[in-house]
């Protein structure tokens, strides 16, 4: 009897166990079945093709143009001072600040008296010496003539020979020292050594003035013709270069204003530096300008563009085509299923409207231009219509109409009333019960 109850209390609690994993089991499974109804992602419906609008690669003519910055370097800018021979008191400025000069005008006079007195005493002592020289040359020929006839000893003939030199030499020192008075006497007088406009008046007249003044008396500067310094890359020298050695070809230059708001100028590119700057990588071109209606002012910022060449039938596209980013310079190129795909291509030069297409694209493929920034690759696009051309309307002559009624302002009368205004009677009000 014992066994009996014995083998009933062992299958009672391995009956709880498995009674316990079934229903854990059901439980389980009936939270998955949960969890797959409600949390299961719905259905993502498919995305709507994007709007864009879309270009044609075409073929045309691109110039190759450097935008660079330059400054307006006269070609020449002299500070006119006296010569190191003279100083003196000025006794004349005679000229007006700001005019045009010639070259080899007077600018400034120094006192001339010293000068001219010293011309004068050189000329003096020439003279003097030029007498006796002539004094000595006729001693000469007597003396020659009587040794002939023995009637000196010859010694005394050559004496007077070597005496005559010596007169020469004397009358040479003289003539120098007339040339040098001369020389000093148009010193005092100080001109312009170029042709150009003079600027604001350094001295005035009464002032002490010599050669080791470093004022000067005055600035005159080079504005016609004139020239524009600037700066080129070392990665575009070589084209520049060679376009520049070509025969025959003048690379035109165009001066812009600093703000690039109003072009001031056209000239040519006439000359490029001998070395290149080690600190910048550039090197220095010069363009020269005629400047006639004095648009470039010297030292003037100004914004430089030089057309080095022009590309012909060249693969263009509207530049807001061009993307750039991981896969570099790409563009969104419009399939014939009316998908966008990621396409790569080469750059060339660019004039902010259009780019060349260097490679990656042919002339006819469609690009899009507006719409990029919802786009990825392969995603469906749909083009939008061209905008219909707007036309200005013709505005016809409207018909002459009668003038409207002049309406009162007085409050309706009875029909019995008349009117204030124009003695017409005025219409009975409509009945509300009507």
């Amino acid at each position: 009897m014992n066994e009996v109850v014995n083998t009933q209390t062992a299958k009672r609690p391995r009956f709880h166990r498995v009674r316990w994993i079934v229903v854990s089991a059901v439980l389980i499974l009936a939270a998955v079945v949960v969890w797959q109804k409600f949390a299961a992602k719905p259905q993502t419906k498919a995305a709507a093709p994007q709007i864009v609008t879309v270009a044609q690669a075409t073929l045309g003519d691109m110039p190759v143009i450097l935008n660079e910055l330059g400054t307006v370097t006269p070609t020449a800018t002299v500070t006119v001072m006296p010569n190191q021979a003279v100083s003196g008191y000025l006794t004349e400025v005679p000229f007006q600040e700001g005019q045009e000069v010639e070259k080899g005008q007077v600018l400034a006079q120094i006192d001339p008296r010293p000068y001219q007195a010293a011309l004068d005493q050189a000329v003096g002592t020439l003279q003097r010496d030029q007498g006796l020289l002539h004094e000595a040359q006729m001693d000469l020929d007597r003396f020659q003539k009587l040794v002939k006839l023995d009637s000196i000893a010859r010694q005394q003939a050559e004496d007077q020979a070597y005496l005559v030199i010596q007169d020469e030499g004397t009358v040479k020192l003289d003539q120098a020292a007339v040339d040098t008075a001369k020389l000093n006497l148009s010193y005092s007088r100080i001109t312009s050594p170029v042709a150009g406009r003079v600027g604001l008046r350094l001295v005035d007249p009464g002032n002490y003035i010599s050669g080791a003044s470093s004022t000067g008396v005055a600035v005159v500067t080079t504005i016609k013709p004139t020239t524009v310094v600037f700066t080129v890359a070392q990665n575009d020298l070589r084209q520049v270069v060679e376009r520049f050695r070509t025969p025959g070809v003048k690379l035109p230059v165009t001066a812009y204003s600093s703000d690039g708001s109003k072009k001031l100028a056209t000239g040519t590119l006439y000359a490029i530096n001998n070395q290149m700057a080690a600190s910048t990588g550039t090197v220095t071109l010069r363009a020269s300008f005629d400047n006639d209606d004095e648009a470039l002012f010297p030292n003037e910022f100004v914004n430089v563009k030089l057309l080095v060449d022009t590309l012909h039938q060249a693969v263009l596209v509207p530049t807001a085509a061009v993307l750039s980013g991981a896969p570099g310079d790409y563009v969104y190129l419009v399939n014939k299923d009316n998908t966008a795909s990621v396409h790569k291509v080469t750059l060339g030069p660019s004039d902010g409207k259009n780019t060349v297409i260097a490679s990656g694209l042919a002339a006819g493929d469609t690009v899009v231009i507006d719409g990029t920034d919802r786009l990825s690759d392969g995603a469906k696009i749909k083009v939008a219509p061209a905008p219909a051309p707007t036309t200005a309307p013709t505005t016809a002559p409207a018909p002459a109409t009668a003038a409207p009624p002049q309406v009162s302002q007085t409050p309706a009368s009875p029909p019995s009333a008349k009117n204030k205004t124009d003695g017409s009677t005025a219409p009975s009000p409509p009945s509300k019960d009507r």
